[in-house]
């Protein structure tokens, strides 16, 4: 079982412990070499561009290209999650060049994850086309598969079309893993039929619980190597409750998950460093030591 952390600081919602709100660069560098000295597999940042005041899901939202591109240089292990990109917003050789190019002067440490989006402000402020994001976000799975890891690229479809382009750099991941978010049947046969792994939503926030994730999956064929992520509901505290955590794996695993996206509770950065280090012994990850 991978665990990766659900990353504090970089989206801001009211839930969130008041220490986040005023933490820059120096704090979500400590994460993150916390996180790849502990054996995480990776770190995740959302994506939006801009959105109405007040929204409920937060307000403050890094961006996730540029974020993990400063931290790319800081770390050896890590891979980087922007959970999730928001397809339709991008052109696909837009993301193989941009994520590609990431990927690149990472090592090879990319990991995508997409969504089709529900926000309808932002499509209009952006003047991207609502109705028919989920057809267009199929299309443009397409494109990009087979434009993030070559150099001359070529694609035909019914919203995206290019022909001997070159892309240089490109991704150096042969197959960059491709995840779909969403919590749906939809999601769930997008994730099958055109990626390489399934991240619903945390059970907390409309996501599948882990007996549903299970009957889900039990329902499709997923292809050999298919990624499941599981984010639980609520936040660990493995400090105080180190059982919680061969708990939260079993349950896991039970679902059919190869991947916990992981919270804790913390009050500080202290904290959550420390929780981050309880999870991980308790857990058996490939500690640098």
């Amino acid at each position: 079982m991978k665990v990766g952390i659900s990353s504090p600081i970089v989206a801001l919602s009211g839930r969130r412990p008041a220490w986040e709100a005023e933490a820059g660069t120096a704090e979500l560098l400590q994460v993150a070499q916390a996180a790849d000295r502990l054996g995480y597999a990776f770190m995740t940042c959302p994506d939006h561009v801009a959105v109405p005041p007040g929204l409920p899901r937060g307000e403050r939202f890094y961006d996730p290209l540029a974020t993990f591109s400063f931290l790319a240089g800081r770390t050896r292990r890590l891979r980087f999650l922007p959970y999730v990109l928001v397809l339709p917003f991008y052109h696909p050789l837009e993301i193989a060049k941009r994520y590609g190019t990431l990927d690149h002067l990472s090592d090879g440490r990319l990991i995508l994850a997409f969504g089709v989006g529900n926000l309808k402000e932002e499509f209009d402020l952006l003047g991207v086309p609502f109705e028919d994001r989920g057809p267009r976000a199929d299309d443009a799975l397409k494109a990009l598969r087979a434009g993030l890891s070559g150099r001359v690229v070529s694609y035909e479809g019914p919203y995206y079309a290019f022909h001997d382009m070159v892309v240089d750099p490109h991704a150096l991941q042969a197959r960059v893993p491709l995840w779909i978010g969403g919590h749906s049947e939809r999601a769930l046969r997008r994730a099958v039929t055109l990626g390489d792994g399934w991240s619903p939503a945390p059970v907390s926030f409309r996501g599948p619980t882990p007996e549903l994730m299970r009957e889900m999956l039990d329902r499709h064929e997923p292809p050999e190597g298919f990624d499941v992520v599981l984010t639980p509901g609520g936040r660990l505290d493995p400090v105080n409750d180190p059982g919680q955590v061969d708990e939260v794996i079993t349950t896991s695993r039970k679902a059919g998950a190869t991947h916990i996206n992981l919270t804790v509770r913390h009050e500080s950065l202290a904290h959550y460093l420390e929780q981050l280090e309880a999870f991980a012994e308790a857990a058996g990850l490939d500690i640098d030591t």
